[in-house]
């Protein structure tokens, strides 16, 4: 077999990204500066969620003492008592920082981003619940996203996480049909997202799932994602977000 031709591809690619790096280098979604994706400085600086402080059930970063973001009362209007999920954790709160590299990844399609935010993830996985040897399932796109950024930015994500950490990976849920989430309120995201997800017809569905997203805003999609596994057979949900809204 001739390499020849594999490795002219691989020179030919090599160069293309040295020419675009010159053209257009890269920069740190927080602060623009060149060099990488995500500076070393404002990693630093990211408002990492203290999981001693954070409500152990949801998340909410200073919710362990009394949450204020799953208790019966706030998820009354939900029909709910409690979330569906065993619990959660989230690496990083949702500021601007946040939001610039979220937008950065899954709108302006820097992909190279889902290495670093499955990092920082990665880093918040309880020793406890990678003992329960759990499989890691991404929270599907709807196809409609998918077309519109050209991937799937939590199937990706989900990747990274497990190449990251060693764990499996599977994908028993079909993409949702609902409607974009942004600029819905709480009531209004539980409405759009009740019954959104179902599972694949013959998928087999892990017993222990750690579900992931990209951020956790009202619990709405991971609620519903969490429903559809549990009805599909899995035992226990415990859920993983890059970023937790709150406040």
């Amino acid at each position: 077999m001739n390499a020849f031709p594999d490795r002219a591809a691989d020179y030919g690619r090599a160069a293309f990204e040295a020419i675009a790096e010159t053209l257009w280098p890269t920069r740190c979604a927080v602060c623009d500066v060149p060099g990488a994706v995500l500076c070393e400085s404002c990693k630093m600086r990211l408002p990492y969620l203290d999981w001693w402080r954070a409500c152990p059930r949801c998340g909410a970063p200073l919710g362990r003492a009394q949450c204020t973001e799953c208790n019966a009362t706030v998820l009354a209007p939900l029909g709910r008592k409690r979330p569906p999920f065993a619990s959660c954790v989230s690496s990083i709160a949702f500021d601007d920082a946040g939001a610039r590299i979220v937008r950065a990844y899954k709108d302006q399609g820097e992909r190279r981003l889902a290495v670093e935010m499955a990092g920082l993830m990665a880093r918040v996985i309880h020793p406890a619940w990678r003992a329960e040897q759990p499989v890691l399932v991404g929270v599907p796109a709807t196809a409609r996203a998918v077309r519109r950024r050209g991937f799937d930015h939590v199937e990706l994500l989900a990747r990274e996480l497990s190449a990251a950490t060693g764990m499996p990976l599977a994908q028993p849920l079909a993409r949702p049909r609902s409607a974009d989430q942004r600029g819905l309120d709480r009531a209004e995201r539980a409405k759009n997202m009740a019954e959104a997800f179902t599972a694949l017809p013959g998928a087999s569905v892990p017993e222990r799932v750690l579900l992931i997203d990209d951020v956790y805003t009202t619990g709405a999609t991971l609620f519903a994602a969490t429903d559809a596994l549990l009805a599909a057979g899995a035992h226990k949900v415990r859920c993983l977000t890059f970023a937790r809204v709150w406040g």
